[in-house]
């Protein structure tokens, strides 16, 4: 046994010597306590599952739980075939968009859309990926179907269809390079139609108003309140499209109101026009349990949009439409003639990991990450900055601080950011007028790194 691998034994026997059900989480607290402090170096190789439950008589599934958990709360790397090391807890987030200035040069990188990438499922997808090119045909070298894999078509249909009541056969869902080229796809096709406009929620997503306009259609934004997005403004927008974030709406995190959805599908059929519904973190749910996707209500006026990338991570780059028939044709053709299809070794191994439940068990494992993370910031600005209220806080991967009355949300985000720390401004995702209030992510950041986080923007600010 190394030095190392002794001073790890020392610091966890005290925490393991104890009785009862709770030896396990004993030592899990221990460990993280161990690399927090620096006890641990970054760098250092932990004992295998089986050499440390045996130094300190747990069983083996004890602790190879509790490496998992502090594996996915950004405490330990573990990598196939390389073992498990103890990770730099001072790093910065990773960046989440290409637009964006180098992750390097922020402290704190508190934007919304990144998952929790330590927590990838390495090696379960690596299973997975083996089996797909184990036993996958020949044929599956050659050029995909521009739909989408088949197998995939089909696990997506069943999965939707369960846990977003979406009604879906493999023939209506096309598989794309992420949620990006679906939304692309979309506006190359309705630009064809004639449609110079589309009706966008006010705020929204920046990137996806970008990615609209760049396909030759004007986005036109539609007032959102706290009932969501308010379709009586589609009457005077001369839109025959409209984008909506129903089940936890961008950024605000506030779900379409029952009555508003009937509205938003009743003006669809009135004025032969389309919904598109962007399901984009439709299952990180805490509080509260989701509502079913618009699509359910009305299959043939409503196209679903959605990812892995808030789920397992965005570098898969793996997207899917449900369409209705009436443009589904006009969809495939734009994927063919832009790209022939998607590379399908991915999607099969997407497929087998939706068959198996591992997606699922992930789900599982990130919401209650999530939901750790997500309490571990609003405590600390319950007690630094008490008279800041989140909102939209029940679901999703960021929150929505309101700031007191009069404050300029621009210009307390532009200050934060000479301070290394990036808090975006509600008001930069917002063409209207809207209270002031920053859009903090925290699915990306430990506990500890969004309470330092918090600190920081007191000290910022100070």
């Amino acid at each position: 046994m190394g030095t190392e691998w002794t001073t790890l034994h020392e610091l966890l026997l005290p925490a393991a010597a104890g009785v009862g059900g709770r030896r396990g989480k004993a030592v899990e607290s221990a460990l993280r306590e161990a690399v927090r402090s620096g006890v641990l170096a970054a760098g250092t190789r932990l004992p295998s599952s089986r050499d440390l439950a045996g130094q300190l008589s747990l069983s083996r599934g004890t602790v190879t739980a509790l490496y998992e958990q502090l594996a996915a709360e950004g405490y330990l790397i573990a990598k196939h075939g390389s073992g498990t090391t103890v990770a730099r807890l001072d790093q910065p987030e990773p960046s989440g968009t290409p637009a964006a200035e180098p992750a390097a040069t922020w402290a704190f990188d508190l934007r919304p859309g990144l998952p929790a990438l330590a927590a990838f499922p390495r090696a379960e997808w690596l299973r997975h990926e083996r089996e797909v090119l184990t036993t996958a045909p020949d044929t599956m070298l050659g050029y995909p179907d521009p739909a989408g894999h088949p197998e995939l078509r089909a696990e997506l249909a069943g999965y939707l269809g369960r846990v977003r009541a979406v009604p879906a056969g493999p023939g209506d869902i096309v598989v794309t390079n992420g949620a990006a080229e679906a939304l692309s796809l979309l506006a190359t096709v309705l630009h064809a139609r004639g449609h110079r406009r589309i009706a966008v929620e006010d705020p929204s997503h920046r990137g996806q108003a970008e990615l609209l306009a760049a396909q030759g259609l004007r986005p036109i934004g539609i007032p959102v309140d706290d009932a969501g997005i308010q379709p009586s403004h589609l009457s005077t927008s001369d839109c025959g499209t409209v984008m909506v974030t129903a089940a936890h709406q961008f950024p605000l995190g506030v779900p379409l109101d029952p009555e508003r959805r009937r509205a938003l599908l009743k003006w669809a059929r009135d004025t032969d026009g389309l919904v598109i519904e962007d399901d984009y973190d439709a299952e990180h749910r805490y509080d509260r349990p989701a509502l079913s996707a618009i699509k359910a209500l009305d299959p043939e006026r409503v196209v679903y949009l959605g990812s892995v990338s808030k789920v397992l991570a965005p570098a898969l780059r793996i997207g899917w439409l449900v369409l209705p028939p009436s443009i589904r044709a006009e969809i495939v053709a734009a994927k063919y003639t832009h790209d022939l299809g998607c590379a399908p070794l991915p999607q099969a191994t997407l497929a087998r990991m939706l068959r198996s439940g591992g997606y699922d068990r992930h789900l599982r494992r990130t919401r209650r990450l999530y939901r750790r993370r997500r309490d571990a910031l609003l405590d600390a600005l319950a007690t630094t900055f008490p008279d800041w209220r989140p909102i939209g806080i029940a679901a999703g991967l960021h929150v929505v601080v309101r700031l007191p009355d009069g404050a300029d949300d621009n210009a307390l985000s532009r200050e934060l950011a000479g301070h290394g720390i990036n808090a975006p401004s509600l008001a930069s995702y917002a063409t209207g007028s809207l209270f002031p209030g920053l859009v903090l992510g925290y699915a990306a950041l430990t506990p500890d790194r969004l309470v330092a986080a918090v600190l920081a923007m007191r000290a910022a600010l100070a």
